[in-house]
């Protein structure tokens, strides 16, 4: 990074405090030139709620990126997926998925307990080539009270797809994607096993973590001779079909 960077910029110098917007951001864009065009697309771009077309981009999305962080800033991103409609857009400022049976860590839902400052990435990969960026706030509601509250949610049929617990999202910010480097992809049908506990179909030991560590601890790690991938073991879920 130049010298003429700060890489930690003091929060009290912000130096277009009146911007959407972090000081860093502000700060950097400064340094390396790129002031005017921010302010372009944050006076063109951003808003503070979902524009009646960025609501109705999000009903269509089977997929979002969700960013989170702990209290000691410490991040994880995750996928949360579902059928079209499964993200809710429930006004112009609110956004809730259902949380649907996965492994039982509950990273993101933890970190949000401690630190309820969220990012959404919805990409359309298909079609339009483009994405819709949303922060904000977020807080966890149990599936009796969100409904209470928003009678028209759907009940699902499918036993994985009935949430005990949703995320909704206080919306503070949503601008575009642009689409210069978005890829296209070419859906297929597959079906799911919503709710899984199957090896199999939930990926197994994939990467060979499982594998490995059994290796380790069995002593060959020690034994002579070439290297074994464990992954090249018979393992769950490797080679399923799209399909499944």
């Amino acid at each position: 990074m130049s010298d003429r960077v700060s890489p930690h910029p003091d929060p009290h110098q912000d130096p277009h405090p009146d911007r959407p917007g972090s000081t860093g951001e502000h700060v950097l864009q400064d340094a390396l030139g790129t002031t005017d065009r921010a302010a372009r697309f944050y006076d063109d771009q951003v808003c503070d709620r979902l524009v009646p077309s960025m609501q109705e981009f999000v009903a269509r999305m089977s997929m979002a990126f969700v960013a989170t962080s702990d209290a000691h800033g410490e991040c994880d991103s995750t996928l949360r997926a579902g059928p079209p409609g499964f993200l809710r857009v429930l006004d112009d400022r609110h956004v809730a998925w259902p949380e649907y049976r996965g492994n039982g860590v509950m990273a993101s839902l933890g970190n949000i307990s401690e630190n309820p400052h969220v990012g959404l990435m919805m990409i359309d990969f298909t079609d339009e080539l483009i994405g819709l960026h949303v922060n904000g706030s977020a807080r966890l509601v149990e599936d009796d009270a969100l409904r209470a509250e928003h009678p028209d949610l759907p009940r699902e049929s499918v036993p994985g797809r009935r949430p005990d617990v949703w995320v909704e999202v206080t919306v503070e910010e949503a601008y575009v994607h642009c689409r210069k480097h978005i890829p296209r992809l070419v859906p297929v049908d597959r079906r799911r096993s919503w709710g899984t506990d199957d090896a199999r179909r939930k990926g197994g030991d994939h990467f060979g973590v499982a594998a490995a560590r059994r290796a380790v601890a069995e002593g060959a790690a020690d034994t002579e001779g070439p290297e074994v991938d464990p992954r090249t073991e018979q393992r769950a879920g490797a080679g399923a079909s799209s399909a499944e």
